[in-house]
């Protein structure tokens, strides 16, 4: 595929495939939000204070991603208490393996074609 041919695809009229990075889902390929899915793929769960710590994150912008995986069904939270203390934890949903799993495939997908044209 010519370099017009990855930036234009199906999109140019040429029948060709669209580019793989058009095909990343913006909600998870955001590299903090990015970061958070590979953090809870390996470790199946893990709280707030961990994920902060681990991802360098202030609370307010951990919290933020937190809530739009969440939302988008990525990861649930579950809010209790360890003694007297409040705790979160994450965890990553079957949605949320798929749509990791989904979006490292277009990254493949994306390093395949640069390959093939370096």
């Amino acid at each position: 595929m010519s370099a017009a041919g990855l930036a234009h695809g199906a999109a140019g009229g040429s029948g060709e495939a669209a580019h793989p990075a058009l095909a990343f889902n913006d909600v998870v390929h955001q590299r903090t939000r990015l970061a958070i899915l590979a953090v809870l793929a390996e470790a199946d769960r893990a709280d707030f204070r961990y994920l902060r710590s681990m991802l360098d994150l202030t609370d307010g912008n951990l919290g933020r991603h937190l809530e739009v995986l969440a939302d988008a069904e990525l990861i649930t939270l579950v809010k209790g208490f360890e003694g007297r203390r409040p705790r979160t934890w994450a965890a990553i949903s079957p949605r949320g393996r798929a749509a990791l799993a989904a979006e490292l495939q277009q990254m493949r997908a994306l390093l395949d074609a640069l390959d093939g044209h370096g």
